[in-house]
């Protein structure tokens, strides 16, 4: 599937350098954006632009297996499935490489019965990693974990290119239900090589850090919620 196994490091750093490259890391420290979990936010990251960048996408899906194969393993899976809509050209990508059936999951069910929500083959039982672009309070990963297993599969791993991983409760969310989320970087990637790249301005970073360091200060502060919403 791939010559070699690239490093944790190298993956976090090279995966920040590319959204970074290609302006996918978007900056408002004035206007925040208002994420749709409710969060405030001085920085935005847009993973759907890595769609249109065949070096770019092709590297990602590279980090992508090489992640998989050695976090859950080589013949752990039986199919893979996109969340509608950012994580299907993504799964696409996956399950061609690990050479894997695909499914894709809505965001809200379509028709009757158990399979509603589920686009593709059904299989009962079947070992499904969930894949979709980013998360932030991981809720949506939740829900989709939720419509997969209510259809009959076995979801214990979930895939994404991009994790906030700042907001408070994720990781006890996920290992509640039994889920492992794994993700080729996070903010602190984004920071660390907008630091050595000069990617931003110092007052830019400066912004990104005290919203890094104390993220549901820094939304309520800006217009945002100081902490996750229930599910």
């Amino acid at each position: 599937m791939i010559d070699a196994l690239p490093s944790r490091a190298e993956i976090r750093a090279l995966t920040a350098r590319m959204l970074l490259e290609i302006d996918a890391v978007q900056f408002h420290g004035e206007n925040p954006f208002i994420l749709t979990s409710g969060w405030a936010s001085p920085v935005y990251v847009d993973c759907r632009r890595l769609i249109s960048y065949p070096r770019i996408r092709r590297t990602i899906t590279d980090f992508a297996v090489a992640t998989i194969v050695r976090d859950i393993g080589f013949e752990r899976l039986d199919q893979v499935a996109g969340g509608e809509t950012a994580g299907v050209p993504f799964a696409a990508w996956i399950a061609d490489r690990l050479m894997l059936p695909m499914q894709f999951v809505r965001k809200r069910a379509k028709g009757f019965g158990p399979s509603a929500q589920i686009e593709g083959i059904a299989v009962a039982g079947a070992r499904t990693l969930l894949v979709e672009d980013l998360t932030t309070d991981g809720e949506s990963k939740l829900a989709f974990c939720r419509a997969l297993r209510l259809a009959g599969a076995k979801v214990d791993h979930a895939f994404v290119v991009f994790q906030y991983g700042i907001f408070p409760g994720v990781e006890e969310r996920f290992a509640a239900i039994g889920l492992h989320l794994h993700a080729l970087a996070t903010w602190w990637d984004v920071l660390a090589e907008a630091e050595r790249t000069a990617a931003f301005t110092p007052a830019q970073l400066a912004t990104l850090r005290a919203f890094l360091n104390d993220p549901g200060g820094w939304s309520q502060a800006h217009g945002g919620i100081a902490g996750p919403q229930a599910a």
